[in-house]
This record gives C-alpha cells, structure tokens and sequence, in this order.
C-alpha cells in the first residue's frame, strides 16, 4: 500500500490512559443530577460513543427514557466535573509510542485526524494532561452522532476536504483498539489498524479483519 494521505485515531486505550476518569465523572454526574450510583461498565461495552453511554446508563439505573433536557444537564455535568478529574488522575498517561508515532507521521506529511465516540469536549480535555492536541488538524466525534460507523465516515469527508478531493482506501486509515474501531474502518471504506494497547488481544484484533494489528504503538507503524 502507499503512504496514507489522513490518519484517524481513536483516543480512550489508543492514544491515553485516562485512569478511569470518563468512569469517574459519569458516576459523578449522576449522583449529583439523580442521587444514584451509576457504574457505566454494568450497562455499556468498549468503544460505544458518549451518548449512547449516558442514555443506556440512564435508563438501566432510572428506568426510563432520558428527556433532551435531561441529557443535556447530564452531558454539562459529565464534562465540568472530566475537565478536574483529568488533571488529577494519577494513572492517567499517555499509551507507549504515541507521541514518537505521531511526530513520525506529522514529519511525514500525513494529515492527522481523531475518530472519537467521545464527545468532543471530552475528547479535548482527555488530551489535555498529555498535550496531545497539537498533532491534530480535524476530528468527528461522539456528539456528531450516535453511530460509529457515521462518525467514521464524517471523519474521512472531513478529510476529503481538507485535501480537496475524494480519497481512497488506501489513503484513509483508522486506528483503533476495539474491534468497533475496526467494524467502523471498514464500513467507511478505510483501512483499519488494530492497537492491541486496551482491552482485546492481537488475536482478538485480527479476527476483526483489521489489515494490520500492531501490539502498540511503539511498533512500525505500516507504510511509514
């Protein structure tokens, strides 16, 4: 394969290491808005997007449907209290290889990009602590859409237009450590890295069809 023209990343277990603190301000938000305990691994799995873990969360610990404006104060405050939680998270860090693997591919002319289920806020200041956001140019987020396989495809637009045409395949990759970063690659006509730096194995990872799996980031990355 060429050199890609756009590389997308998946932040939470690819990029960083938060040390629970997404975990953390969910639970908070609700205790403060509800007066419940929420853990959202009982209710939701990896790589979901941010609104489909607060409303599943909402409706497994209220047992109902959220309202819009319910969402809302529960985002504001998932947020608010993420942007204090983040900084002092002593298990937060950036994942081995990161920062190298970035620099190689910005040196290199690649354009890079986030491909998040975060919502955007929550995917800058997760970044913060490690100074992450300087390598990136564009990104599609959480609170785009619900749907990962939407977000990915909002992301490589983003990226044709940046460069001013349609890009191929070939020239689009997204990494990502959950086989739904790798479902997603493929649904939007990219090509899928797996980062096996989370929670599934290499062979997990290749059983996903991804075209490449690397054990982290401080592996080659393919065609760089």
């Amino acid at each position: 394969m060429s050199r890609p023209i756009a590389v997308l990343f998946d932040i939470d277990e690819t990029l960083v290491h938060t040390g629970g603190s997404g975990a953390r301000s969910w639970t908070w938000a609700f205790d403060r808005l509800y007066g419940v305990v929420a853990d959202i691994g009982e209710h939701t799995s990896a790589g979901e997007t941010d609104p489909q873990v607060g409303r599943e969360t909402f409706r497994a610990v209220i047992g109902r449907e959220p309202s819009c404006d319910e969402l809302g104060r529960l985002y504001t405050a998932y947020l608010c209290h993420l942007a204090e939680d983040i900084w002092n998270s002593k298990d937060y860090r950036v994942l081995d290889g990161v920062e190298e693997t970035l620099g190689r591919m910005a040196d290199a002319g690649v354009t890079l990009g986030l491909l998040s289920g975060a919502m955007e806020g929550a995917a800058r200041i997760k970044m913060e602590p490690g100074k992450l956001g300087r390598y990136f140019v564009f990104g599609a987020y959480g609170s785009d859409s619900t749907d990962r396989d939407d977000i990915a495809r909002l992301a490589i637009t983003k990226a044709a237009r940046l460069h001013g045409r349609e890009l191929s395949r070939s020239e689009v990759y997204i990494v990502g450590d959950t086989p739904r970063d790798i479902d997603a690659a493929i649904k939007a006509n990219a090509t899928p890295i797996g980062v096996a730096s989370g929670r599934y194995t290499v062979p997990e990872l290749r059983a996903t069809k991804a075209e490449h799996v690397l054990t982290s980031l401080t592996e080659p990355f393919p065609d760089l």
